[in-house]
């Protein structure tokens, strides 16, 4: 099988085998036949790897990988893998991709790879003035920094820039001075951390206090990916659906409770991408939340508007640190493998993905709930969860799906008295 054009819109996909869906994403991306082996293997991660990844390994926990198609990202289609348990997720992104894919799809950006670590300082008399000792002394800091990893330099990243604060706290006054570091491709933790330890001695001598926390800080806000994209009213139902979403929107942007859960359906996308590709997802999941409070209360990560053509515009904005070296981005063979699936050659190319996908996400999700309801196509997939928790196999779980759904009891009793009743029926 091969796929003309090197278009993400292969119609069927969801109903092949899953043996025909790895061919068309070897075909799509250019696989060579290791990487097919590798997405092919039923645990494929070595014991001797999973030993050495964490400690006190017993075993691994394999969490299914989908393919999200219909995605055009900055004019290039993109089959995107998703890692993760939950049913509806992947076809979700995939509905609500395929909706924009004809004006054009995602347009995307990303403000750098920057990030931050954080030096806490206590115990000074005068804070005030131990910030300002310390920022006259931005060449030294900038030395000391860029002594820590030479290769980074030499891959044009490094130091960039410091902020001290004078932070107050129920302890008094403490001074945090910033370490705002390129990071390039790498998501950067280990390398900002190392500055960050390696320049605390520096500032106790320079200040006359003592270091406490020396450590980066998960709120990447110089590290945004945004996406936006448009849906043509007449592609999502008409102009009451696409009220009915910028309501939805309305709800979540005005009521933290709303908007935890409006944002938690934006990251069962985020985050399926970043595990997919080894990435850091709780560092993603603390940034992405701590960056929706920070005008000083919770709202969405996402906007939504008319716009003056009548259709619905959406966009979002997120801290996404995440790489292509370092941890398991590096090491682990099914992240790689869906690396290559991917085709990006930066962390900021996976970004700016990962950001469309949180965007066509939202979509789906708002649709849902501003029509039917999220629990009609949420529950007709999780229905083959529960037919296989029954006892299911092979064609019953199909069989056994169906009827939960047709008498809207996706329920495990109603499930485990079905089979009964359908297996019985078969053998009498």
């Amino acid at each position: 099988m091969t796929i003309s054009n090197l278009s993400s819109r292969i119609p069927g996909f969801h109903r092949m085998t899953t043996a025909e869906r790895l061919e068309a994403v070897a075909a799509f991306s250019g696989l060579d036949g290791a990487t097919v082996a590798q997405l092919g293997a039923p645990g494929n991660i070595d014991p001797h790897l999973a030993d050495h990844m964490i400690e006190n390994v017993v075993s691994t926990l394999s969490i299914p990988i989908g393919i999200a198609t219909n995605l055009r990202v900055d004019g290039k289609d993109v089959l995107v893998p998703m890692a993760t348990e939950e049913s509806s997720v992947v076809a979700a992104v995939c509905n609500s991709a395929r909706q924009c894919y004809e004006t054009g799809g995602f347009v995307t950006s990303v403000s750098g790879n920057l990030m931050i670590a954080q030096v806490q300082l206590v115990g000074v008399p005068d804070p005030h003035g131990a910030r300002l000792r310390i920022l006259e002394r931005r060449d030294e800091v900038a030395a000391i920094c860029d002594g820590c990893d030479p290769m980074l330099v030499q891959l044009g990243g490094g130091f960039r820039e410091m902020e001290v604060r004078v932070v107050p706290s129920l302890g008094g006054p403490m001074v945090v001075t910033h370490l705002i570091v390129d990071t390039r491709d790498a998501m950067g933790a280990n390398a900002v951390n190392t500055m960050a330890e390696t320049l605390a001695p520096s500032i106790e001598r320079w200040t006359g206090g003592r270091v406490l926390l020396r450590i980066l800080s998960n709120l990447a806000d110089r590290r945004v990916a945004r996406a936006r994209a448009t849906w043509p009213a007449e592609a999502i139902g008409g102009a009451g659906v696409r009220d009915g979403m910028i309501a939805a929107y309305h709800f979540a942007e005005a009521d933290p409770y709303r908007a935890a859960t409006h944002n938690k359906g934006i990251m069962n996308g985020v985050s399926a991408v970043v595990l997919a590709t080894g990435n850091d997802t709780r560092a993603v999941e603390a940034g992405a939340h701590a960056y929706a409070a920070r005008d000083g209360r919770y709202t969405s990560l996402t906007r939504w508007e008319a716009g003056a053509d009548g259709a619905l515009v959406g966009a979002i904005e997120l801290p996404l640190p995440v790489g292509l070296v370092g941890g398991a981005t590096k090491i682990h063979p099914t992240a790689r493998a869906c690396l290559k699936i991917l085709g990006v050659t930066t962390a900021a190319e996976l970004a700016r993905i990962i950001a469309a996908v949180g965007l066509a996400q939202n979509f789906g999700a708002m649709k849902a709930l501003a029509t039917t309801g999220i629990q009609q196509g949420h529950m007709a997939l999780h229905a083959n969860n529960v037919a296989i928790a029954a006892g299911a196999v092979g064609e019953e779980v199909a069989r056994l799906a169906a009827t939960l759904v047709e008498r809207r009891a996706v329920r495990q009793d109603v499930a485990v008295a079905e089979l009964e009743r359908m297996r019985g029926a078969r053998t009498a």
